[in-house]
């Protein structure tokens, strides 16, 4: 081991009572949807919505992510296990070998992302009475954060691992029997996911763009998918044949182009 090598090996539980157990990944889950609300409360406050509908917000969003991104890892990357075995899909459990509550392992952010513009949008309808692209330019900036603590608790959990260094530099997964350093992914993941926040906080408190509607909502996948797809260079493959897609990218990089392009376009077209 060396100072730019980390043998790393944490439990992923917190503690275990019976077929429980607390994870780090839920806590980074729970965290990352309590600071959300905290901060779409200050956003509230500020563009003076009733403080009263934001409990309903937290609902939308809370289901919708879960859902999404549960549904989106096995259509996207494991659809066989989602007709194989759809009660393990939506329910917090494993019901083989044996009986076990394994909370939602597996979940995939393209998924999130479809779930919670999907739920926004009957939302902004039912509840905001005001369009889409309003609270989608508001919600973009918590969901910028919570990425952040998603990504530790992958790397809590050992999994969405970088591709070898090749190099005395990295993280060596010591859970997965391996002795070599990986790329730390997660973290540049975190990394950039973070500086997105803080582009985003500063644009919509420091600057006018807010009033264009779109364009924080643009600004926020415009950027996080760029990030994602460049990240996507440094992570192993998550599932066989994922990477069998035109000029070797694989199947997280294909799915970002587009949402970049939507990113973009809401970026710089014309104000209505």
């Amino acid at each position: 081991m060396t100072i730019l090598q980390i043998d790393w090996n944490p439990a992923p539980e917190i503690f275990k009572i019976g077929s429980f157990a607390l994870r780090y990944y839920s806590l980074m889950f729970v965290i990352a949807f309590m600071l959300g609300l905290h901060l779409m409360k200050k956003i509230f406050i500020n563009d003076k919505i009733p403080i009263e509908k934001l409990d309903s917000l937290f609902i939308y969003v809370v289901i919708a992510t879960l859902v999404g991104a549960r549904l989106g890892h096995f259509l996207f990357y494991d659809p066989e296990f989602l007709f194989r075995k759809p009660l393990e899909v939506i329910l917090p459990f494993r019901f083989s070998p044996k009986f076990e509550f394994t909370g939602f392992a597996g979940l995939a952010s393209h998924g999130a992302a479809i779930g919670i513009i999907t739920a926004l949008y009957f939302y902004s309808k039912k509840v905001l009475k005001k369009p889409l692209l309003f609270i989608l330019d508001r919600v973009s900036i918590p969901v910028a954060i919570a990425g952040v603590f998603i990504r530790i608790g992958n790397l809590m959990n050992s999994e969405i691992i970088g591709k070898p260094t090749n190099s005395d530099f990295g993280f060596v997964f010591k859970r997965l029997g391996e002795d070599f350093p990986r790329h730390p992914a997660q973290l540049y993941e975190a990394f950039c996911y973070l500086i997105i926040f803080g582009i985003l906080m500063f644009v919509y408190w420091k600057t006018d763009k807010k009033q264009k509607l779109g364009y924080i909502f643009g600004l926020f996948f415009a950027l996080l998918w760029s990030a994602r797809f460049l990240v996507e260079f440094f992570k192993e493959k998550q599932v066989e044949g994922g990477e069998n897609w035109i000029l070797g990218l694989n199947t997280g990089q294909m799915l970002s182009i587009p949402l970049i392009i939507v990113g973009l376009y809401f970026m710089f077209r014309k104000k209505e």
